[in-house]
């Protein structure tokens, strides 16, 4: 049905290239491409040996946008699916508009030089892809991603409106390491250290990082403590769902991912601008980086499961009143593992991502333009995340919740 080619050779495109591997039917051909093309050649081994598929792999640089629309052109890719670092969207937008394909990513752009997560950059680009016929659909992982099409199915089918959103994402498991980010390390601290903000009556609410601590007990998990901060899908969703009075993001943290991830901060090892060592000029996070261990490697010391949803309060469609929903999906390291060889952060990720290319190459989110999750119909998507390994549960709570 469709040729697709992925850019980024991490534990999300290796999750995600396995997934398209696993349904053929849909995907006939994969081009696999990165910087390092010999972190593609070992997806593609892995591909091979669990699934009998060979995938095409590639050697490109993201930020070149000649060499990345030459490479379309190679291929004959229909779609970019882009899996890289976020500070690489609009250069691989740039490409999708030259070479005329259309673009799915899982995380909003970022400047590499700021920490600052909004979606405006893209959003500017809605014009270009609707002139030349092309489709842009932003943010196809879990959060942002799934947590938005749960909330517009909510609105579909139980709900006339929503006038409150809590995201909550939490990761039970453990890998043994004394400290150890779950994702691209740059990436996570980036956003775990900056100032926490939700949406609350008209306007953004800002508390310092990691100030607002609340104990949850999730399921299939149990009692963690989660920790109020930003997430780019709140920008999204407040704006889409103009009625929503209240939007928040929750994330769970040990302490002593806290206690590390501050230490780290304080001693200045966050930093991302660039710093003099030894007469060299380097980024400190980015020298952390290489410290850190690879979350892509993590999947087969990664023990427990993770729960990620949302509770959603709104107005009934059947006239009852005002009733609260709680939806999500409860999703096994170990089981990953088995499958794709991940552990569940990176599945949770790389799933909805294959997902939400399966929805453009069978022409269901096909609009010309550029679009956030939660604008899309989200039937069909619902329908694969059971079939795909996400599965998800609703239910009904009591009231609303005040955390």
């Amino acid at each position: 049905m469709g040729n697709v080619l992925v850019i980024g050779a991490g534990g999300v495109s290796s999750a995600a290239v396995h997934k398209m591997a696993m349904n053929p039917e849909i995907f006939t051909k994969i081009t696999l491409a990165s910087r390092r093309r010999f972190k593609c050649d070992d997806i593609a081994k892995s591909v091979k040996e669990r699934t009998g598929v060979e995938i095409a792999t590639a050697e490109v640089d993201a930020m070149d946008v000649g060499a990345v629309v030459k490479l379309i052109k190679e291929t004959g890719a229909e779609i970019l699916v882009n899996l890289a670092l976020p500070y690489q969207d609009l250069k691989l937008m740039d490409a999708c508009l030259e070479a005329g394909i259309h673009y799915l990513d899982t995380a909003n752009y970022e400047p590499e030089d700021e920490a600052k997560f909004e979606y405006h950059w893209q959003w500017a680009y809605q014009d270009k892809f609707k002139e030349k016929g092309l489709t842009a659909v932003l943010g196809s992982g879990f959060d942002p991603g799934v947590t938005s099409v749960f909330a517009t199915w909510l609105k579909k089918h139980k709900l006339d409106s929503i006038r409150q959103i809590d995201v909550l994402d939490c990761n039970g498991g453990d890998n043994t390491k004394a400290f150890a980010t779950n994702f691209n390390p740059e990436i996570n601290l980036r956003e775990v250290l900056a100032d926490a903000r939700h949406w609350e009556k008209g306007d953004w609410q800002i508390t310092p990082a990691m100030s607002h601590k609340v104990e949850f007990d999730f399921p299939g998990v149990g009692k963690k403590n989660m920790y109020l901060m930003y997430h780019e899908e709140l920008e999204s969703l407040s704006k889409h769902f103009p009625e929503i009075e209240r939007a928040r993001f929750w994330m769970t943290f040990g302490d002593a991912y806290i206690m590390h991830a501050k230490v780290l901060q304080n001693v200045g090892m966050t930093r991302i601008d660039p710093v003099m060592h030894n007469g060299v000029e380097i980024i400190p996070i980015q020298f952390l980086k290489t410290l850190l261990p690879d979350p892509s490697e993590l999947g087969e010391l990664t023990k427990g499961k993770t729960c990620i949803g949302d509770i959603v309060t709104g107005q009934a469609k059947d006239g009852s009143g005002e009733k609260t929903y709680y939806i999500y999906n409860i999703c096994d390291h170990e089981e990953c593992y088995r499958e794709v060889g991940s552990q569940a952060v990176s599945y949770t990720t790389g799933v909805p991502a294959m997902i939400g290319a399966a929805m453009m190459l069978k022409g269901i989110w096909r609009d010309p333009g550029v679009w956030n999750m939660e604008q899309l119909d989200p039937d069909a998507f619902m329908d694969m995340l059971n079939t795909q390994g996400l599965p998800w549960e609703v239910h009904e709570l009591p009231g609303p919740v005040e955390f």
